[in-house]
């Protein structure tokens, strides 16, 4: 087993959990995602909403305002690209400018997005969330978590391939934190291979989530995201050991030598 691949996780928002506001100008977030890309990064993940719990929507032309410029810069730079968004509208600008792969954590509830997919033949990793991020993590509940996201990711790829979609070009992404409790996120990363559906590769987020807060911490009292750091490499490296293809995380640096080194015992 190779290293996984690396995702770095480009918010341009100014209420992302992590980063939110710091890199708004786009010059910032251009200067970032090259950083990103010298550290290690194989993709570069644009967004241009939060997706955090209780966080609101934005506007699909506020979201192109803060995501295409960046997303054409890091393209013609020579980065791998994707665009982070629900909205088939702001994929089709991004796909325009030369973003390769589109990031749908609602896995297509825009009826327009599987068919703009296929039409550009372009990568697709499609999320699984539990509700909307305004309400997700009032009281999540799964009779059997693993089951449940077999299923969703079975039927989401026939879904896929019945809009034409090369299902080649699908990654799966659980989404940890995503209508899931602490519990629910552990079942999850200890049976990365038993939720994989037609062996398409599994992405993996942990990245400085509210799951490391509290195990470093309490419920009550999590660390602080600025604290996650060492907990988060710990749940990337267990989760590469457990199958994961694709990590998506913040500090690539650290990753990419805390994963380099673990694929070595692997």
């Amino acid at each position: 087993m190779t290293r996984a691949l690396l995702m770095g996780i480009l918010n341009i928002t100014p209420d992302s959990f992590s980063d939110g506001g710091q890199y708004l100008d786009h010059r910032a977030a251009i200067e970032k995602g090259l950083a990103m890309a010298e550290e290690g990064a194989d993709f570069i993940d644009v967004g241009g909403e939060s997706t955090r719990p209780g966080s609101a929507p934005v506007p699909a032309e506020e979201e192109m305002r803060r995501t295409i410029p960046v997303v054409e810069a890091l393209a013609n730079a020579g980065l791998k690209v994707s665009i982070d968004t629900s909205k088939a509208v702001v994929a089709a600008a991004a796909l325009e400018v030369g973003a390769a792969i589109v990031n749908d954590v609602s896995a297509f509830r825009d009826p327009a997005m599987a068919g703009l997919c296929a039409e550009a033949k372009c990568g697709v990793c499609l999320m699984h969330m539990q509700g909307r991020p305004q309400t997700m993590q009032a009281k999540p509940h799964y009779d059997d978590v693993i089951a449940e996201l077999h299923t969703f990711f079975g039927d989401r790829i026939k879904s896929a391939r019945d809009s034409g979609i090369d299902t080649d070009k699908v990654w799966l992404d659980p989404g940890i934190g995503f209508g899931k409790t602490t519990a629910h996120n552990l079942d999850i990363l200890n049976n990365i291979e038993s939720i994989r559906v037609e062996n398409r590769p599994i992405l993996i987020g942990v990245s400085r989530k509210s799951l490391i807060g509290r195990l470093l911490g309490t419920d009550d009292n999590p660390a602080p995201v600025e604290d996650r750091n060492e907990g988060t490499l710990a749940l990337e490296v267990l989760a590469q050991a457990n199958g994961a293809n694709i990590i998506r995380t913040h500090d690539v640096r650290a990753a990419h030598r805390a994963l380099t080194a673990a694929a070595a015992l692997q």
